[in-house]
């Protein structure tokens, strides 16, 4: 055991919020050092780390393929990497909520296309008559990209917008906006080693509808309902392997069935300054998942 972790983060977090740094104590109480690592950091020798947790890499998105040929040569090195290669791939794409619906787990309903067009749009409005729209890249991160349309036609500006947004075929997805998201909030539950540690309750700023801190969005501790927690559970039940973290975001649709938004599972940030304890429940679940290394 070399006794050392690397935290993978992003070459700058100026205007972001991140709560990482809330591990370090709890981890050096176990012996262990924490190295925060940008995940464009050339030729990093990932054999020096027990392990490598995957944590606030907030614009991966910019550039998918060198991303997942990092996690790639972490895994290929002798450090366990934390949450696995395959779950990333996996969970890259919002594409894995068709997965869930196909497991019957409640999802937010969703339109897919591959660039924006009239005829998706219309599609939309007709499933959705009267609703506004939600479009957003597959894959994405902090709202990049997210639009929020009109029940009406949509304006020339916007328009031009969207097919410049998601030209040459760009993967997109289309849902309901809901306004539960604005009257109620958002849940978002945390697991660490597949047992529920806290959750939050997130709210988008006023005029807006994105619930992210960066875009002007609070939280709160929150005890979710049963029933939010049983579909958050129902997801997290659908991937084969157990996961250090997890992050599940939740909200009502307009039955009122809790239904899932998002299943974060590569580099959600997981609000640890809410719940004081959580940290430590963070580190023994590493500890718990942690296979011994040869020195």
């Amino acid at each position: 055991m070399k006794n050392k972790i690397a935290i993978l983060s992003m070459d700058n977090l100026a205007g972001f919020f991140s709560y990482d740094d809330l591990l370090i104590e709890p981890f050096a109480q176990h012996g262990i050092d924490v190295e925060t690592v940008s995940w464009r950091a050339p030729d990093c020798d990932w054999n020096q780390y027990d392990a490598v947790i995957v944590r606030s890499t907030w614009d991966y998105q910019d550039d998918c393929e060198a991303f997942l040929k990092v996690l790639q040569d972490i895994e290929n090195s002798s450090a366990q990497l934390f949450n696995s290669l395959a779950v990333s791939r996996w969970n890259i794409s919002k594409t894995y909520l068709q997965e869930l619906e196909q497991r019957h787990v409640p999802v937010v309903p969703t339109l897919w296309g591959e660039g924006f067009s009239d005829d998706l749009l219309h599609r939309a409005q007709m499933q959705w008559p009267g609703q506004q729209l939600i479009i957003k890249p597959v894959i994405s991160a902090n709202a990049d990209d997210t639009f929020r349309l009109t029940a009406d036609a949509i304006d020339p500006q916007t328009r031009t917008q969207l097919h410049e947004c998601f030209r040459e075929g760009r993967a997109l997805m289309l849902q309901p906006f809901l306004h539960s998201i604005v009257e109620h909030g958002e849940y978002s539950l945390f697991y660490f080693a597949g047992e529920f540690s806290h959750a939050i309750k997130k709210c988008p700023a006023a005029g807006d509808f994105r619930v992210q801190e960066e875009h002007g969005g609070n939280f709160s501790l929150a005890t979710p309902t049963a029933e939010i927690k049983q579909v958050a559970e129902q997801a997290l039940r659908c991937v084969d392997e157990v996961l250090l973290y997890a992050r599940i975001d939740v909200a009502l649709l307009e039955s009122q069935q809790p239904a899932i938004i998002e299943m974060e599972l590569i580099e959600p940030s997981l609000y640890f300054g809410v719940d004081e304890a959580s940290p430590e429940r963070f580190v023994d679940a590493y500890l718990k998942l942690l296979e011994p290394m040869p020195s």
